[in-house]
């Protein structure tokens, strides 16, 4: 990733290169092609659509224009615009044309330098976005291959199911509020068997008091149920009898707590056969058993982990992985003024949220993680904040998963606690 300095990506462009500005949209897209000094080769934008044949009329554009202007190399910039440009994208590097992309946020602000006009069209665009490409203002986006592209789909997908299943127990729990509020005392799981299958046959408070003691208590006996008796069908029927739950729309509600929980099964499978796949899928990549030998460190977050990175060859040190994450350092100083650095939050959203949940799991569950956390928000020169320190810990974890994938080694705690270890040496 050396490449990806200002002055490389600069130096990249000669007067045999050929920058194209694309204007991505859903179903129809528009091209611009310029040389180095951002003269135009074209009257119009070419306007071609989001199939096959629209592509190969914008390669034919683009070899036709390149061939007249003695061009040796294309450039393709585009803004990333949601998951329009995937398949644009990925047809442009299979035909040796790698795509780059602009910041959005960039276009936006200089589309008004050659007109003073805040305008936005298809014709404007393609022309900003070249002239970006040009000043080297671009990144050079990463398009997973292989196993990599099979963890980050799978990875998308579980994070989706997960979201899902939050919705529905999220909507279950707004059911009991308001028609079984005393439920929750009872049973403090939604996934507990013995109050699951009192209702399926009972969901109302009215029809658990209709059944009774003995009618619950039947139900598990039947089902040869353990664990749940007399006691437990008492503290049920009692909490049913004297629900203040609303008992409006009864047919209604039934049929909506019926859907939800049959919905909460479906994604709960969904859930743990992703989770199998994932889990298929990780043991073809090298080294990530050792990672998984974290205490405090499990299939969630390194699965998470590889989606978000993909192949960590193609990172040079840590820094590169701490910038991807949006981890990066930000500081606000300004003459005499020194103000509270941050994170630049610039970076893969999920990412960084893999990294603190990591984080948060370790300062838990692993000593030495645990004794950095404490040694961060308490050492004399420069203590951070509890918020300061997890991210901290989380710019730690990234470190060692860094050092792990590349090299092979194991995990060492002792390494680890180097941090704490130093200071006290130098004051020896």
């Amino acid at each position: 990733m050396n490449c990806n300095t200002q002055n490389a990506k600069i130096a990249s462009i000669t007067e045999k290169t050929l920058i194209v500005g694309i204007d991505v949209g859903s179903e129809t897209h528009f091209a611009r092609a310029f040389d180095w000094r951002n003269y135009e080769y074209t009257k119009k934008p070419l306007e071609f659509s989001n199939t096959e044949a629209g592509f190969l009329t914008f390669k034919a554009w683009v070899e036709d224009i390149a061939e007249k202007q003695g061009k040796t190399a294309v450039i393709p910039g585009m803004e990333p615009t949601g998951h329009y440009w995937f398949a644009l994208g990925k047809f442009l590097q299979d035909n040796g044309m790698k795509p780059v992309h602009v910041n959005p946020h960039h276009v936006k602000k200089s589309k008004e330098l050659d007109d003073n006009n805040p305008n936005k069209n298809d014709r404007k665009d393609p022309k900003t976005i070249a002239a970006l490409v040009n000043e080297g203002r671009f990144s050079y986006p990463y398009i997973p291959t292989g196993i990599y592209a099979e963890i980050r789909s799978l990875s998308n997908l579980r994070f989706q199911t997960q979201e899902e299943l939050t919705r529905i127990k999220n909507r279950i729990a707004r059911w009991f509020a308001i028609y079984f509020p005393e439920y929750k005392d009872v049973y403090g799981d939604l996934k507990a068997v013995s109050g699951r299958m009192v209702l399926k046959v009972a969901p109302l408070p009215e029809d658990i008091g209709k059944l009774g003691v003995e009618g619950v208590n039947q139900i598990w006996r039947s089902a040869k149920l353990r664990g749940a008796g007399i006691k437990r069908a008492k503290t049920l029927v009692s909490a049913a009898e004297h629900s203040v739950g609303s008992k409006e729309a009864p047919e209604a509600a039934r049929m909506e707590l019926k859907n939800l929980l049959d919905d909460m099964d479906v994604y709960v499978s969904r859930l743990d056969e992703l989770l199998v796949n994932i889990e298929e899928k990780l043991k073809e990549i090298p080294y990530v058993d050792k990672l998984m030998e974290i205490k405090g460190i499990g299939l969630v977050t390194v699965s998470g982990f590889i989606a978000e990175v993909g192949d960590i060859g193609r990172f040079d040190n840590p820094k590169q992985l701490q910038k991807l994450a949006g981890y990066a350092i930000v500081a606000n100083d300004s003459g005499k003024h020194n103000g509270e650095s941050r994170i630049s939050y610039r970076g893969r959203k999920r990412l960084r949220y893999v990294l603190y949940e990591a984080a948060i799991s370790l300062i838990g569950k692993n000593a030495e993680f645990k004794s950095i956390h404490e040694y961060y928000r308490t050492r004399k020169e420069n203590p951070l904040k509890k918020m300061q320190s997890v991210v901290a810990v989380a710019c730690k974890i990234l470190r060692v998963f860094y050092t792990i994938l590349t090299k092979g080694v194991d995990y060492d705690p002792v390494k680890l606690l180097g941090d704490i270890k130093r200071p006290q040496l130098q004051v020896a």
